[in-house]
């Protein structure tokens, strides 16, 4: 697999964004024929711009604003894009450039370009569309804009309305787009479904280079290294889905490690484990895949004990994932798998029942089983109107709790952590201290943890396994020994 990979990258797929572009007008025309609103009006979306480092002159790898991306596919920054919703009517604003910008940028392409390359019916440039949206509606009076405005229920942040000089002549409207944009992006299309295999394969193979490759005394940032240089050279993605969180011994209990001020830089020491969350994009559309495993390719005891608990909770999960299933009850259920298989090690003891309703299954996995993906790592839709996060402990950090929808892709991300921050806290407890057996606990005090993570696709009656990384401990051995993979080896 090094040095070559047999993958081809996908073609740029126009036709995906106006598919998307149908389904947005059909969702709004549905909403829109309930309700006393004439269907006349248009959604209007604003493009990303660039952002320069700070006060330099040095522009950011640029890409594109989400939704926008989803609806038009546009690559550049500096655009508009508008839907009329009564005829499907599409239309991209874009930016004038300066003649200058052939010289320092390169070739200043005619509007018919974009026209073609992005599938829609006209273009104009950014500073018509007052007047171009003005003549448009000339005979109905002022036109009714639909703009994007929302909150993000990972984030906490808002979405960007369109804005342009003129705007306060049309009629505008903040609260219809976002949530009909929003469901429409949680079920994807084929071809959305295409993008998201190809970044996994792309992905998947990059894991497997990383652990042929990994070795004690290398730093994690070379680790970081070998995915992202893989996932270019062989996959053409340019973009990553998130930052990489490749964390090694006691940093593999802190869940978003790899961030600026835990920067992938410790070196490997022979013992340790390796939990590497890695995702490349393509196209917009991404992928979200976690491999754990020890850095000298062969599993300890209690690398074993483990793994292997969060691999059966993994895989009991995606076994029981179907339409109408409630995510929560995944949760739970993988909460459930964790504890039984740690207490059948006697690393904790007592009632399973018992323990999960005081909530310890959160002690272990604090984090929620997994969450929506697409166009972003933690693609909106979570929680739409009506749909309230739980409080509890583990049950609060759930990124949703809907029934499962055929069409939606869900990563399925268990993990088994010991962290002090957490264990502490449950030892002062005098109810919840008696389930835990302290001294095997004491073993794995600086094992850091476990994370197995997929991305799956709810199909009619189950789900597809999107991910494509040897699971069992002792595929992952032969692999990090050279075997080949996928492996046609049977286990003895």
């Amino acid at each position: 697999m090094a040095g070559s990979s047999a993958l081809a990258p996908p073609g740029f797929p126009a036709e995906l964004h106006a598919g998307n572009r149908e389904r947005l007008v059909a969702a709004l025309r549905g909403h829109l024929s309930g309700s006393a609103r004439p269907l006349r009006g248009l959604a209007l979306l604003q493009g990303g711009e660039e952002q320069n480092r700070h006060c330099t002159d040095h522009l950011e790898l640029f890409r594109q604003e989400s939704y926008f991306a989803y609806l038009f596919g546009v690559r550049e920054p500096g655009f508009y894009g508008a839907i009329d919703i009564a005829s499907g009517q599409s239309i991209l604003f874009a930016p004038r450039l300066p003649p200058d910008y052939v010289v320092w940028m390169g070739e200043i392409k005619p509007l018919s370009y974009f026209k073609d390359r992005y599938k829609v019916d006209v273009v104009f440039y950014v500073d018509e569309i007052a007047q171009v949206l003005q003549d448009k509606f000339s005979e109905h009076g002022k036109a009714l804009l639909f703009l994007l405005y929302g909150k993000s229920s990972d984030s906490g942040n808002y979405s960007k309305p369109a804005t342009f000089e003129g705007i306060e002549k049309f009629d505008t409207d903040l609260s219809t787009l976002h949530p009909i944009i929003t469901e429409c992006r949680v079920i994807k299309s084929d071809m959305e479904i295409a993008l998201m295999q190809y970044a996994n394969d792309v992905s998947s193979e990059a894991h497997i280079e990383v652990m042929r490759q990994v070795k004690p005394g290398m730093k994690e940032y070379q680790l970081e290294s070998i995915f992202l240089h893989h996932a270019y050279m062989y996959g053409a993605c340019r973009h990553c889905s998130y930052t990489c969180i490749c964390a090694t011994g006691e940093n593999s209990s802190v869940l978003h490690y790899g961030h600026t001020a835990a920067p992938n830089d410790r070196t490997l020491n022979d013992g340790d484990m390796a939990l590497m969350d890695m995702g490349a994009e393509y196209s917009f559309y991404g992928s979200d895949i976690t491999c754990s495993y020890p850095i000298n390719g062969k599993f300890n005891g209690n690398q074993t004990i483990v793994y292997n608990a969060v691999l059966k909770a993994h895989n009991a999960v995606i076994s029981h994932m179907q339409p109408g299933v409630k995510w929560i009850d995944m949760h739970k259920l993988a909460e459930q798998t964790i504890l039984e298989s740690l207490e059948k090690e006697n690393i904790i003891h007592g009632d399973i029942g018992a323990m999960m309703a005081r909530r310890l299954g959160a002690v272990f996995m604090p984090h929620g089983l997994g969450h929506l993906l697409g166009i972003d790592t933690h693609d909106p839709g979570g929680y739409p109107e009506g749909l309230e996060r739980p409080k509890e402990p583990g049950l609060s950090s759930l990124r949703t709790i809907r029934e499962l929808k055929e069409g939606m892709v869900i990563t399925v991300e268990p993990g088994c952590y010991f962290i002090d921050a957490l264990l502490r806290p449950a030892r002062d407890d005098p109810i919840s201290s008696k389930f835990f057996n302290w001294e095997e606990i004491e073993k794995y005090k600086n094992f850091g943890g476990v994370r197995i993570e997929s991305d799956l696709y709810v199909t009619a009656h189950g789900c597809k396994n999107m991910t494509n990384c040897p699971r069992e401990t002792w595929e992952i051995e032969a692999v990090m020994a050279g075997a080949p993979w996928p492996s046609c080896i049977a286990k003895t």
